[in-house]
């Protein structure tokens, strides 16, 4: 069972030299309205079916709930995130980027949906300190191959460290190796399914830019990954499988996720399974002690205003805050800090939307032994039953 640790709370700002503390968080879209309330804008035209003007999901967000002043400060859509980050004072943060950062006109025609963010635009992933960005997502070449190459070259001149996709397969396929000074290491291996939209073209070749895109989740594949993972990792490294995989909507754990995500933990030596794609936060589960996110929610996103699926509450987002033992990988505490879109922004949520969304949660992973308790009026904790 899950180590007494996870009831042990250390100091503010100190995180013990046997423990690295992480921050996670699903899919972070700061294109297409985020990018245009932010200082350096793309030229908005897009080529969606609907709408072709990307200040039109600024429009909206403001119809909802009232004007945003523009341009904005690189910190501004973070918002509340910010104290959080300063608070919880994680070794790392990891996100799934989903947007390219680029000013290349050539859309890929196939798909109805395209993000982009200005290169000039990136210092707001350096004001939030993230570490490292997932790319194994069905939006990152939505701006074609240049696309793709102005974002893995965006991130590198940031010093931020890329997982999931780039120039061809071998470096697609490759962990992003985040060192974490006095303590270990942690790698990143990423990669994304058809499931989630993923077209089979993305997937990157011998001598083509494109995604680490699994071909299924078989035993062959997972094989492949347990080689993989077994070559790199150290005594004190942690490996982190992030997959982008499923459907955007719905509660729904396929049996095929659950079986892949213990066979990596069994067979790959895996610490932390880091589940994107869908839309809200969805189940949890504590499998040998490690954690499985099998679905993390939006983190940030323009949708705001934009009726459907409301039963979600898609505006409700997730802090992921895992600590874990270095050496063994077992999970020492989850600390969950819901937080709201607003003015695309991240903001508080009230009382009432926290207690919604841990009751949402607690529904999903009960089936899995776990219930999510508060921890404050604002803080959420895991916990077995």
């Amino acid at each position: 069972m899950v180590s007494d640790a996870l009831a042990t709370k250390p100091a503010r700002g100190h995180i013990p030299e046997d423990r690295i503390t992480l921050f996670l968080a699903g899919d972070v879209m700061t294109g297409r309205g985020i990018d245009q309330i932010l200082p350096h804008p793309v030229p908005p035209r897009l080529h969606e079916p609907w709408v072709q003007d990307a200040r039109r999901y600024v429009e909206l967000a403001e119809a909802a709930h009232g004007p945003i002043p523009k341009p904005v400060a690189f910190s501004y859509p973070w918002g509340e995130a910010l104290a959080e980050w300063a608070r919880a004072a994680p070794d790392l943060r990891i996100v799934n980027l989903e947007t390219a950062i680029t000013t290349s006109e050539d859309w890929w025609p196939a798909k109805g949906i395209h993000y982009r963010m200005h290169p000039n635009n990136a210092p707001c992933l350096d004001v939030a300190g993230i570490d490292c960005c997932v790319l194994a997502n069905n939006h990152v070449l939505d701006w074609h191959y240049r696309g793709l190459v102005d974002t893995l070259l965006t991130l590198e001149h940031a010093r931020i460290k890329a997982a999931g996709a780039g120039p061809d397969a071998a470096r697609a396929r490759a962990p992003a190796e985040l060192p974490v000074p006095g303590k270990g290491r942690v790698l990143v291996f990423a990669a994304g399914c058809g499931s989630s939209g993923i077209p089979d073209e993305w997937a990157a070749g011998s001598d083509r830019p494109g995604v680490h895109r699994l071909p299924d989740l078989s035993a062959a594949t997972l094989e492949g990954i347990a080689a993989q993972v077994q070559a790199l990792k150290g005594p004190r490294d942690l490996a982190i499988a992030s997959l982008h995989w499923g459907g955007n909507w719905g509660y729904r754990i396929p049996p095929a996720h659950r079986q892949f995500a213990h066979g990596l933990i069994d067979r790959a030596g895996i610490d932390l399974v880091h589940g994107h794609s869908s839309h809200h936060p969805l189940a949890m589960e504590l499998y040998r002690d490690r954690l499985i996110l099998y679905g993390c929610g939006d983190f940030l996103n323009d949708y705001e205003g934009i009726g459907g699926y409301e039963e979600f509450r898609g505006d409700l987002v997730l802090m992921y805050f895992p600590t874990l033992a270095i050496g063994s990988g077992t999970l020492l505490r989850l600390e969950l800090v819901p937080l709201k879109i607003y003015r695309l922004q991240l903001k508080r949520p009230a009382a009432v939307e926290v207690e919604w969304l841990r009751a949402r949660l607690d529904r999903e992973c009960r089936p899995f032994g776990l219930t999510v308790r508060h921890v404050s009026a604002t803080h959420l904790r895991l916990e077995r039953l």
